[in-house]
């Protein structure tokens, strides 16, 4: 609807029309001007399941559209952005969306390894989870090109092209055949965009800064925002800092026209249920009025209990993987073993690896729970009895025991993390030994293993599992060159390990 030919018909006579292509991006960037045509948008209505239902229109989900010159144009521009935001140490350490090599699994790493020290040490943490209401869409352009220049260091041609991409956007929405009016775009960053994401972070900068005044930990997620205070039992009044800072993002926020939503922000107190615990509750406020907390609460995408135990969050995968196993057992007799294997990846072992350097350290009952739906998957696959042993049919589908796949993406972040492939939130909790020069090639590549109390608080965190985990390893797995080296290297030697 937007563009001249479709897309992929542009990728297949790309070289034929290449330098046309480069002179209006080259023209762009050196002019600092986007062309209107590049600054409009069609919405399309797409309903969020299709269960419910489509006359109430709470139960859509706007989708936006960008003619692809225009994504083309804003890939160029936000990689050279990047660049200079990552060389000029512009970004705030502790956001982990829209960055490469962060995740939500990087960012909840760092957070429970914090609260599960903290707990080490017999501390009660407190963990807020702040909601903020469409924020994406109430941004302010004038408030976002004074971050750029004045935060940032955008000056001249490369601000006007901005304040250009920023003005005279436009949108109209499109239901079948039926289009309607076009408005203007006044606040926000073009949904669909690829720049949107970046610019959204750079004028949310100030943040970082008004939290750290209050002592508070914290670490953001696009625009999930989680702070975090420690504190010993009879010291819960420093939890009283947690209030203060609230509310002083809640006035900066406003000032910036930003909605912190109260009603949907939720607490999960983590430590043991004393007396402390309770006069705890009665201290937290927010906007006036008591905030109670939660038995659990969902932390992106994974549940979090008071104990850090991640009971609840295995069987809520258990239960969702168990549910599409018996789907894909349905659909056998019409699916051929790589295809069945290929629905299982997708739908079940993305489950049971994602965020899943989480349960380092877990319960065996625990990740034993995990590894009876992987044994499952593997009977439903090779058609292998109740009672005939896995392990071999393990073995010959080239899976590694869920235990060892725990280890291996704790060992897969660290190799990252000790080699720039990792925030540096998690390279810092990282220390090598300092050892004099006689015994260093004894130990060259060891990292120190902090002391802990607790093997159910402490010994669960990163930074006391990826050194243990480290210094076990033979030289040649942690000596490889690059990541694809020592991915492979890795697997083969817990398949050593393991099946033979």
């Amino acid at each position: 609807m937007l563009d001249p030919i479709p897309s992929k018909l542009l990728k297949e006579v790309l070289q034929e029309v290449i330098d046309p292509l480069l002179t209006i991006i080259y023209s762009s960037l050196s002019l600092g001007f986007v062309p209107k045509t590049l600054k409009l948008a069609v919405i399309k209505p797409l309903i969020k399941k299709t269960q419910i239902d489509p006359k109430e229109l709470v139960n859509y989900r706007p989708i936006s559209n960008l003619p692809f010159l225009s994504k083309i144009l804003e890939k160029v521009v936000s990689s050279q952005l990047y660049s200079f935001l990552e060389k000029n140490g512009i970004c705030e350490d502790f956001q982990s969306g829209f960055r490469p090599y962060h995740s939500t699994e990087t960012a909840l790493l760092r957070v429970t390894n914090d609260l599960l020290l903290s707990s080490d040490c017999g501390c009660i943490s407190l963990l807020m989870l702040l909601d903020l209401s469409a924020v994406f869409d109430t941004i302010d352009h004038n408030i976002l090109l004074h971050r750029l220049e004045h935060f940032v260091g955008i000056n001249g041609s490369a601000l006007a092209w901005f304040k250009s991409y920023l003005n005279d956007h436009h949108q109209f929405i499109a239901v079948n055949e039926e289009v309607s009016y076009r408005s203007q775009v006044q606040y926000g960053v073009p949904q669909g965009s690829v720049l949107g994401p970046s610019l959204f972070t750079l004028y949310m900068l100030p943040l970082g800064d008004i939290i750290r005044k209050h002592s508070v930990s914290f670490h953001c997620y696009a625009d999930d925002t989680q702070l975090y205070i420690s504190s010993r039992p009879g010291e819960t009044y420093q939890f009283e800092k947690l209030t203060e800072c609230i509310d002083n993002i809640k006035n900066w926020m406003t000032s910036n026209f930003l909605l912190l939503n109260s009603e949907k922000t939720e607490v999960l107190i983590i430590g043991p249920k004393n007396s402390a615990y309770n006069n705890l509750e009665r201290c937290l406020r927010h906007d006036g009025c008591s905030v109670n907390s939660s038995s659990s609460v969902r932390n992106l995408g994974v549940l979090l209990d008071s104990n850090l135990s991640l009971e609840s969050h295995v069987s809520s995968i258990c239960k969702t993987a168990f549910f599409h196993l018996k789907n894909i057992s349905k659909l056998w007799p019409m699916l051929s073993m790589s295809n069945a294997e290929m629905l299982i990846h997708a739908f079940m072992t993305s489950r049971l690896d994602c965020c899943n350097a989480l349960l380092g350290g877990c319960s065996a009952r625990l990740v034993n729970k995990v590894q009876l739906v992987q044994n499952a998957a593997a009977r439903v696959l090779t058609r292998t009895r109740k009672y005939e042993h896995i392990s071999p049919v393990l073995s010959t589908l080239h899976w590694l025991p869920i235990k060892h796949r725990i280890d291996f993406k704790i060992l897969l972040i660290t190799y990252k993390a000790l080699n720039g492939l990792a925030p540096q939130y998690l390279n810092e909790l990282l220390l090598h030994y300092n050892l004099p020069r006689l015994l260093h090639s004894q130990n060259t590549g060891n990292l120190i293993i902090p002391r802990i109390s607790k093997s159910t608080a402490g010994g669960r965190s990163f930074s006391y599992l990826a050194p243990k985990l480290w210094n076990n390893l033979p030289n040649i797995v942690w000596e490889a060159d690059t990541l694809l080296q020592f991915k492979s290297r890795l697997k083969t030697h817990f398949f050593n390990l393991v099946y033979t």
